[in-house]
């Protein structure tokens, strides 16, 4: 049987752990399954994860708080805790605008 996770549990930790963190985050990858990845991001209340490129696929769903994705090219999406969507195909920034837990799942290749 493949390794089951507590999401909740895992968004408390690391919330406490980024609460902590002089850079305000704390992250986890917890599925690593080819080109599968699935990540849990913490991030306090004003951090940023700085401009970054994008997987060929990547979601993201709002565990805890709220957060605001902004592209490249200025367009921008606040999601909040329970919403999920998927990550547009440019570089983009991610700005906590409460403390938040997020669960980014990426495909990391193509066939």
């Amino acid at each position: 049987m493949p390794e089951v996770h507590d999401l909740s549990a895992l968004a408390e930790d690391h919330l406490n752990q980024a609460r902590g963190d002089a850079h305000g985050r704390s992250a986890q990858l917890v599925v690593h399954d080819g080109a599968l990845r699935q990540s849990v991001i913490a991030l306090v209340s004003g951090t940023e994860l700085d401009e970054h490129n994008t997987p060929p696929a990547a979601s993201l769903c709002v565990l805890r708080g709220e957060v605001r994705l902004t592209t490249e090219q200025g367009n921008e999406w606040v999601l909040r805790e329970g919403q999920f969507g998927e990550v547009p195909k440019e570089r983009h920034d991610l700005v906590a605008l409460a403390d938040s837990v997020v669960l980014l799942t990426a495909v990391t290749a193509t066939a």
